[in-house]
């Protein structure tokens, strides 16, 4: 007969987790933001040149890693925040069940914007 384990992460790595998507988090803003002074800011936001640097591999790949580290960092700092209102089982796993499940979703919108906007052709 074979044993089943559960595969929960202890909070220590949850929380270590949280330290290296802040870290990452970082780094990869601080590169988005120096690829934004490279012209002026009005002009990053004008509709053709925000589909030009989506459709930039490397900067579309700096997107979503941005997009993915902040919603890890901020769905888990949102969980350890609603995991001090109440100590319970039921408590905490719903709300671990919930952050994961949103963090999924915006992850999964986040993506599916940047590969639509991939895929726009400019005339």
């Amino acid at each position: 007969m074979m044993k089943t384990r559960n595969v929960i992460l202890h909070e220590s790595q949850i929380m270590k987790i949280h330290y290296i998507t802040a870290i990452a988090a970082l780094f990869v803003v601080a590169v988005h933001i120096l690829m934004r002074l490279i012209m002026p800011y009005d002009m990053s936001l004008q509709y053709e040149n925000v589909v030009v640097n989506y459709r930039n591999i490397p900067y579309a790949l700096l997107l979503e890693s941005i997009l993915v580290l902040i919603a890890i960092h901020g769905f888990n700092g949102l969980r350890i925040i609603l995991l001090e209102l109440r100590q319970n089982k039921t408590w905490e796993n719903g709300i671990t069940i919930f952050t994961i499940t949103a963090m999924i979703a915006i992850i999964a919108y986040g993506t599916r914007t940047i590969i639509m906007t991939n895929q726009l052709g400019l005339e």
